[in-house]
């Protein structure tokens, strides 16, 4: 469980994120949602060092966040981000990098590490791709190898941002269902997603971030009946029943009728 409190962040002179108070609680999907330049990139990072915190307190699993080491903190949350560099190695290797805060220096793979990289692999729907070079693969394999690097970094929480990017429909369910199942198992799954009609139907909880603040935090249902949804994005969410529940679709806000 990650836990903020009261917290400010940026970057030199600018602050991106004021007074956020959100719990990120075990064995649930939290959805950030929000506009573009919003802050949820910023949140994320902040919350795993990558970007100063300002003001306020973040709380790991029960420990200051300023207090653990780097290592320690990779102990404990995993991170895919939006898009980084393509190094030149086989997909297996990249995978292993996820095992970096388990091993001492000089890295040396132990036979479980090596087991845990082959069932992440399996799990993230990269089987194959593991002997081909990053930068042969297409945006949608790579994605399903850093999930996979993800994977068997074996954190309790899990910050994805924007992890259905380069994928296919097909694909996107996958990476959502894996998402699903690591909530399900009690880790603290968090996904940063510009898609309204994934985020209400995939959510626990959510998150709506605005101009840098927290706007509502609660259940899909909740979030979508308050209309925080069509204020903060500037259109109409609407909704129908289905067999298998909930369906949402996004229309243009239609400018008044003229009397």
């Amino acid at each position: 469980m990650i836990e903020l409190k009261q917290c400010a962040a940026g970057y030199p002179g600018r602050r991106v994120l004021e007074g956020v108070d959100l719990v990120l609680p075990d064995g649930q999907i939290t959805v950030l949602a929000g506009p573009n330049a919003s802050g949820k990139t910023t949140l994320l990072r902040t919350i795993l060092g990558l970007e100063p915190l300002l003001e306020g307190d973040i709380v790991v699993d029960g420990c200051l966040q300023g207090a653990l080491s780097p290592r320690e903190l990779a102990l404990r949350a995993s991170y895919l981000p939006q898009s980084r560099p393509v190094p030149n190695i086989t997909g297996g290797r990249m995978v292993l990098h996820g095992r970096f805060p388990h091993l001492s220096y000089p890295r040396r793979y132990r036979p479980q590490d090596l087991q845990i990289a082959r069932e992440a692999l399996r799990e993230a729907g990269a089987e194959g791709l593991e002997g081909r070079l990053m930068p042969a693969l297409s945006g949608g394999q790579r994605q399903q190898v850093y999930l996979a690097m993800l994977l068997a970094q074996q954190t309790q929480n899990v910050l994805l941002d924007e992890p259905t990017a380069y994928l296919d429909v097909a694909h996107q369910f996958r990476m959502l269902s894996c998402a699903r199942r690591l909530a399900d198992r009690g880790r603290a799954v968090v996904l940063v997603l510009h898609d309204l009609c994934q985020a209400l139907r995939w959510a626990d909880r959510l998150a709506v971030l605005d101009g840098g603040r927290l706007q509502m935090a609660d259940s899909p249902e909740k979030v979508f009946a308050s209309g925080v949804l069509d204020r903060v994005f500037g259109v109409e969410v609407r909704r129908f029943q289905t067999p298998n529940g909930w369906q949402y679709y996004c229309e243009e806000r239609r400018p008044p009728s003229p009397q």
